[in-house]
Order: C-alpha cells, then structure tokens, then sequence
C-alpha cells in the first residue's frame, strides 16, 4: 500500500509539474541597425502580448539580431538549443526570416515571421512547413499599386529597390502586376539599406523618362531614393511599399515624401476607416493598446505585425493545449497544426484564414490604398 501511495504521489507531483509547464516564445527582431525603424515597434509590442495562456505562463525571450542575417540565424540556434522554445516569432526583415527557416524547421519548431515577401512561406511544403507570416504578400500589394497605376493613366514607371531578398522579390512581383495592367517597366535599379548616396541610380531612372517611379524598399533607408529624386527634380508621381509605413519614415522623407502613394494595412489609417471595414475594430484595438503604453501618434504597421504574430500564437496555443504540454515536440507540432487550422481571426492588418496552402492567410481586406498629405498618412477611399 506504501509503495502505491508513492508511486501515486509521484504521478500527481509529474501531472502537476506539467500542468504548469511555461510557453516559451523567443522573439528576434531588428531593433538596431538600418531595419531599427522596423523592428523597436514590432520589440515595443511584445510587451502588450499575453503573459498566460490556457493557465500557463508565457515567457519571451527576447534578442536583437541587429539587422543581420548572421546574428537572426544565431538567435535562433540560441532559442532552440538554449530556451528550449515552442514557437519562433521574427524576423523583422525578409533576408533574416529567410535564413532562419532552416534552424527552426530541422528543430520542427513553428515560426511566424513579420517580414514581408511570399518567399518565407511559399510554397507550403518541405521546411516551409513549419512556417507562417503575418506581413501581407507582396503582389498583393504590388497589384494595388499597379491598379491605382492604370487608374491614374500611368503607363511607364521606373523601378529601385534593396539590393536583397526584399527588394528582388518586389521587383518580380511588381513586373507581374504591371504586366497585368499593361504598365511598361523602363527602368530598374538597386541599392544596398546602407548607402548614403543613390545619385547614379537616380540619374539612370530620370534616363528613362518614367511617369511614375516606385521605390522597393522599407524603414528609413527607402527615404534616400525619393529624397534623391526631388533633388533632381523630378516630377512625376512616387510610389512606395508598405515597408515605409511608420513616422520615422515620414519624419526622414519630410516635405519630399508630399505626395506619395503607398499600399497599406489598414491599421496605418484605422480610424480614417469607414465603420463597414471588417478590419477597422481590431485595428483600432491595437492602435488603443499601443498608444496606451507609448503615446498618442506611436503607433506603426510594423508592430502590427508583431500583433498579429501575437494573436496567431495566442490563438494556437490555446488549441494545442488541449493535445499536448509546453517544452514538448508534441506540443511544437499542435502548435504548427492548429496556426495552419487558423480560421476568420481578426487581427490589426486583416482577417487571417490559413491553409495547407496559404500560411501568410490575409486576403483583399488586408490593404488600402494611402497618400502622404502634409506630412500625414491619408486614406484613400
């Protein structure tokens, strides 16, 4: 009878001991170097994600990755064989989250990435398995663009982008649209995130006498360009990503970014959004948690990225719970299963339906067109 007792007393202490097992989130995000602008928001957002779950506690741990692909590809080693993490939330930046995926997929640990190109999670199958995004997809964006292009009679337009993964994955996405709109492209160029000079690019453009230029970047550094254009004097209308959709951005393009057209998230204009937007209630629910914390105007789509990682996360762990504990391989893959099972979850940029198919999820109700007027974002209705 002791010796059941003991045993029975060693089962429940187990049972006990796993029941209050932590979820653990490493988070690698830019938060210095020439992404900073991307990243200290998308960092500033982890604080406002839940601290339990389904009862168990939730711990982030948090690491810079300073805008290189080395230190986001260390950080996640140091996640995996050090934190012992259940899921992966970052990079900020395409070429980080790219080089990433090998690490977590090997480990099968799930990732949500809050970089933009389709690349990340396409196609769904292999190591890609393992991963999702909350960014929208480029040619999402790339064919607002080109339609507002075609609305506005604009039949040439010239191209320079990052000289990286994000930057090539726009141009091959923007030359798709723009074919499908019947848009000539006259003109491509690239340039690094940390040049301090665009001139012989831009003078290349202006060659080619476009009625429109689009800048592939994103933060700050995609500034260079359209502040380099106006210096030579040109004209015609400036299109942006909606890698630009911060206030840093606005602050270091100034009076030169009046104007500009962008694809966005709805979050950018929120509260500029009519009452039937299906994204405008959870996007001003971020705005509100945010702005609580940091300021009335702190707000950016970059964070909302963030957010929406959070939501995801919240949401699947919740459901794998219910088939397995934290620090398990068990618990990593419900985790994955149920991000994929994600359905109708509203979230600061869209409403997310993923699939064995589609782990990014959002669809046309994830943009809006925007323009910067006196120095402030504009809904474009």
């Amino acid at each position: 009878m002791t010796l059941v007792r003991t045993l029975l007393a060693a089962v429940l202490a187990t049972a006990a001991l796993a029941a209050q097992a932590d979820i653990n989130v490493g988070v690698t995000v830019s938060a210095t170097g020439p992404a900073a602008s991307l990243g200290i928001p998308e960092k500033n957002t982890i604080e406002l994600m839940p601290k339990t779950i389904g009862g168990h506690k939730v711990i982030y741990h948090v690491l810079d990755d300073a805008s290189d692909t080395t230190a986001a590809v260390a950080n996640a080693r140091r996640f995996i064989t050090e934190s012992k993490v259940d899921v992966v939330m970052g990079s900020t930046t395409t070429p980080n989250s790219l080089a990433m995926i090998d690490v977590v997929a090997e480990s099968q640990t799930p990732m949500i990435s809050m970089a933009a190109s389709a690349r990340i999670v396409e196609p769904v199958e292999g190591k890609k398995r393992w991963i999702f995004k909350t960014p929208q997809n480029d040619i999402m964006m790339a064919l607002a663009i080109a339609q507002h292009m075609a609305d506005n009679g604009i039949k040439s337009v010239a191209f320079i982008g990052f000289a990286d993964a994000y930057g090539e994955g726009w141009l091959q996405e923007f030359g798709k649209a723009a074919g499908i709109k019947g848009i000539s492209v006259v003109a491509t160029e690239r340039y690094n995130r940390s040049d301090a000079s665009v001139t012989g690019q831009v003078l290349k453009l202006l060659a080619a006498n476009p009625q429109a230029v689009l800048v592939a970047g994103s933060g700050t550094p995609a500034a260079l360009p359209q502040k380099t254009l106006k210096e030579r004097g040109y004209a015609g209308r400036i299109y942006q990503t909606h890698g630009v959709a911060n206030n840093d951005f606005l602050r270091v393009v100034g009076a030169d970014g009046e104007g500009t057209f962008l694809p966005s998230g709805p979050v950018l204009v929120a509260a500029q959004l009519p009452a039937t937007h299906p994204a405008r209630k959870s996007a001003l629910d971020y705005v509100s948690a945010y702005e609580a914390k940091y300021g009335k105007g702190s707000v950016s789509t970059f964070g909302a990225h963030a957010w929406d990682a959070g939501l995801l996360m919240q949401a699947a762990a919740t459901a794998a719970l219910k088939k397995a504990q934290p620090g398990t391989p068990a618990f990593r893959a419900a985790l994955r299963d149920a991000l994929e099972a994600t359905r109708e979850l509203p979230g600061a940029h869209g409403i997310f339906n993923m699939s064995d198919k589609d782990h990014n999820g959002l669809d046309q109700r994830a943009r809006v067109m925007v323009k910067i007027e006196k120095g402030a974002w504009t809904y474009q209705k």
